[in-house]
């Protein structure tokens, strides 16, 4: 999961920092996340994929695939 979070946040061009930042996140959480370290709640999923213009099945979708 924490891969592809990055890989779709860098593709938006946007840091750990600006990305925490729009999704009313801490940075560290994020970084977390991306590492693998911690496991996000539906109601965090919602916030990353809203920020990443993504659906949250279109989100899953890619995760499966990723699998």
């Amino acid at each position: 999961m924490g891969k592809l979070i990055r890989s779709l946040r860098q593709e938006k061009g946007l840091s750990q920092e600006e990305f925490a930042f729009l999704c009313k996140l801490h940075r560290t959480y994020i970084g977390a996340l991306e590492r693998g370290e911690k496991n996000m709640t539906i109601s965090t999923a919602n916030k990353l994929t809203k920020v990443l213009g993504i659906s949250m099945s279109d989100f899953f979708s890619q995760l499966e695939q990723m699998e």
